[in-house]
């Protein structure tokens, strides 16, 4: 076993702290990474808090990693010592049901391994995540990232970069299409960078009008401002596609509206209450209510390589391991622009 320092929960109550953890010895088709950096994503303070309830502790959260190469197997093919690479939100999955032979890992039918607070596919070893010196990972499940992108700010490109690009991809987003981003923060301007990227005249919809700067700073034609109705009105039935992104309770319906006939209103930001639909509001215009998760293993690499070619990253803050429970207190409140990106070297300090 390799033994590493990370950073864990020990309870849901209880503040991330230093905590000794053990990796596995690379076998024939694993990858040993030394990690450079890690993504702090929201979901880690709802399952280290067990704000979604089935929380495994001791806790070491994690999955936007990003780091080099230092060991692989007797067996990998795929990478060598020093290589650039990255780690998401999955480790494994059953590789054998329909899905899985789709590359759609994400929707695996007897249930991948996610990164961290998961079980491996032996369903009874927990798996610990990225705020941690190393990690060990089956090649498969270890992707490349561009020479050309910033380590610290491809971190979140993991989670929050796939989150936003496997819908944008799915629902075909090109150029000649209007595309609505809802919501301004960690998922909502990657949104914003790769809708606009891919060629759609890209807007944020947004509660605040002095985001609309930033909206424009990150690609956007402009924002729109939810909370008045002129300004909803004045793009009433012109979208093709909207993203919404806000985890909070929010009235859904008000978004309708801007959809054109046959427009897609697609959620990945995961309000813990149900949303109350106003069907007349999809049935009126053969409107579309969807949800998606992350991506593959195969379409996160393609949106790596994306993001290669249009020198995509995250906005990030960079900040020492020590400070993660003040940030998770700043994420709490919305004072990040627009991720955090723990600088995993701190933890040898």
């Amino acid at each position: 076993m390799i033994n590493v320092k990370s950073y864990a929960a020990q309870s849901a109550t209880s503040p991330l702290a230093p905590h000794a953890l053990s990796r596995r010895e690379p076998g024939p088709y694993d990858v040993l990474i030394d990690i450079a950096f890690c993504g702090v994503c929201h979901s880690d303070i709802h399952q280290a808090r067990d704000e979604w309830g089935g929380s495994i502790f001791p806790m070491v959260p994690g999955h936007e990693i990003v780091g080099h190469v230092e060991k692989v197997g007797a067996n990998v093919k795929k990478f060598k010592a020093g290589d650039r690479v990255g780690v998401g939100c999955l480790v494994d999955s059953c590789r054998k049901c329909p899905h899985c032979a789709e590359s759609l890992e994400q929707y695996c039918d007897n249930g991948f391994s996610g990164t961290y607070n998961g079980m491996e596919q032996d369903g009874k070893t927990p798996t610990y995540g990225g705020y941690a010196q190393k990690i060990t990972v089956d090649q498969d499940f270890v992707l490349r990232v561009p020479d050309n992108l910033d380590l610290a700010g491809a971190a979140p490109l993991l989670c929050a970069g796939i989150t936003t690009y496997s819908p944008l991809r799915h629902w075909g987003v090109k150029k000649g299409m209007k595309v609505a981003i809802v919501g301004l923060g960690g998922l909502g301007h990657m949104g914003v960078k790769l809708a606009s990227a891919m060629g759609a005249e890209t807007w944020v919809v947004t509660t605040s009008p002095g985001k609309a700067a930033d909206a424009k700073r990150l690609g956007a034609v402009g924002a729109i401002v939810s909370k008045d109705g002129s300004d909803m009105e004045k793009h009433a039935n012109s979208f093709d596609f909207i993203l919404n992104t806000v985890a909070a309770p929010h009235d859904v319906n008000a978004y309708f509206n801007l959809l054109k006939v046959n427009g897609t209103l697609t959620m990945v930001g995961a309000p813990d209450k149900p949303l109350e639909v106003n069907v007349f509001g999809l049935i009126m215009r053969r409107r579309r209510f969807a949800g998606s998760l992350i991506g593959g293993i195969k379409e996160t690499q393609e949106m790596l390589d994306f993001c290669g070619k249009h020198d995509i990253v995250s906005d990030v803050e960079i900040i020492p391991i020590q400070k993660i429970n003040e940030a998770y207190e700043r994420m709490i409140k919305g004072d990040v622009r627009y991720r955090f990106s723990i600088d995993i070297k701190s933890l040898a300090a």
